[in-house]
């Protein structure tokens, strides 16, 4: 089977060569590229809670004066290895979308235990801090990294896809989804599609996608990439 994965080349090597280890085909194409951007310093002893909704928001997050033992909030089980990797101890990991992290948060983090910080890109798929406040929590959003759209790739590239278009491609966000539609409009791919299941996180993800006609359309949550083989 063809596969196209589409997330930056660090957050998808691994499932690269478990894919390739299993005897199928991989392309890459990554969508995005993140960078990080200032923000105001925090005294982060004054938080009791922090919670990462991307693995991008640890990346470009300064930690050394941050308590490893703090409670730490991870969307799903990529964010939570991240976090570990950088020594977050007290780590509790959602299945891979922001509603679920909102119930394990509520579950486990008492609106009375004290202020959360909530670390995350300049866009983001639902308003979890703008939810949790309405739950009486006390949030303090920082915005850490934004993700820009690739545009240009090698021709190379677009014409050994046309000549052998993947079954599956993998999108992980809005941001990717804007970016993948337009790739597809500025190299004419439009028609090629027909055959290719579109594997999105998230019904708003795969709605800006639905103009382009495609075998299937499925959801899934992060980690459940080689699941998804089995159900095609």
């Amino acid at each position: 089977m063809h596969i196209l994965l589409t997330r930056p080349i660090e957050d998808c090597y691994e499932m690269i060569l478990k894919f390739q280890s299993l005897g199928h085909k991989v392309s890459h194409l990554p969508l995005i590229a993140t960078e990080g951007l200032k923000h105001e310093s925090l005294d982060y002893n004054t938080f009791k809670g922090i919670i990462f909704t991307s693995s991008n928001a640890i990346k470009f997050l300064d930690i050394k004066s941050i308590d490893k033992k703090i409670n730490c909030f991870c969307v799903g089980s990529a964010t939570e290895k991240k976090a570990r990797s950088v020594g977050f101890q007290d780590v509790f990991a959602a299945e891979g979308n922001v509603d679920n992290l909102k119930e394990l948060i509520l579950q486990n983090f008492n609106s009375s235990d004290g202020q959360l910080v909530y670390v995350s890109g300049e866009i983001v798929s639902s308003n979890l801090d703008q939810q949790l406040i309405s739950e009486g929590y006390n949030i303090k959003r920082i915005i850490n990294y934004r993700a820009n759209p690739i545009e240009k790739f090698e021709q190379s590239f677009i014409d050994k896809l046309k000549f052998k278009m993947p079954e599956i491609v993998y999108i992980y966000s809005q941001n990717s989804a804007i970016s993948f539609l337009n790739i597809i409009k500025n190299y004419q791919l439009e028609s090629l599609w027909m055959d290719t299941n579109l594997m999105c996180i998230g019904e708003k993800t795969s709605a800006i996608l639905n103009e382009i006609k495609w075998k299937k359309i499925f959801l899934f949550n992060p980690g459940e990439e080689e699941f998804l083989l089995y159900k095609i």
